[in-house]
């Protein structure tokens, strides 16, 4: 069961990231977040791909959101362990993250993140990242 709502996670992430390029959260249904991030140029690499780092990113920045969906606002939960395959090379469209969280403990929480392009089915890339959920009190 979640705490925090889609638009509730999307003012966390917007106050909590004043000078980045927020995603947006396009929703949360019991385990499962889906972040988009609109991407540009800026984002890609040579070759015509989006960067890693931008997908690095959005992969982490799911995680946090689909875990702080289930334990609140605990903003100091950070990544202790992020594992990505990059399987096939992106569109330079909108990047979708699909988060479902694995495991939820009291000290640590691991996400499964799928990266695909916005229409595509196809994998670009997956990722498995753990949090630390700092001891106390959980609002």
């Amino acid at each position: 069961m979640t705490v925090l709502s889609a638009e509730q996670l999307q003012e966390i992430v917007v106050e909590a990231f004043p000078d980045y390029h927020v995603p947006v959260v396009e929703s949360i249904n019991g385990d499962t977040l889906v972040l988009a991030l609109t991407t540009s140029t800026r984002d890609t690499r040579p070759g015509g791909t989006l960067s890693g780092p931008t997908m690095m990113a959005l992969a982490d920045n799911a995680a946090w959101l689909v875990i702080l969906a289930h334990i609140g606002p605990v903003l100091l939960a950070v990544t202790t362990s992020l594992h990505i395959d990059f399987l096939r090379k992106p569109d330079v469209t909108d990047l979708i993250a699909k988060a479902r969280l694995i495991k939820l403990g009291r000290r640590l929480a691991v996400v499964d993140v799928e990266l695909v392009s916005r229409g595509s089915d196809d994998l670009v890339a997956k990722a498995q990242v753990t949090y630390s959920i700092p001891p106390g009190d959980r609002p």
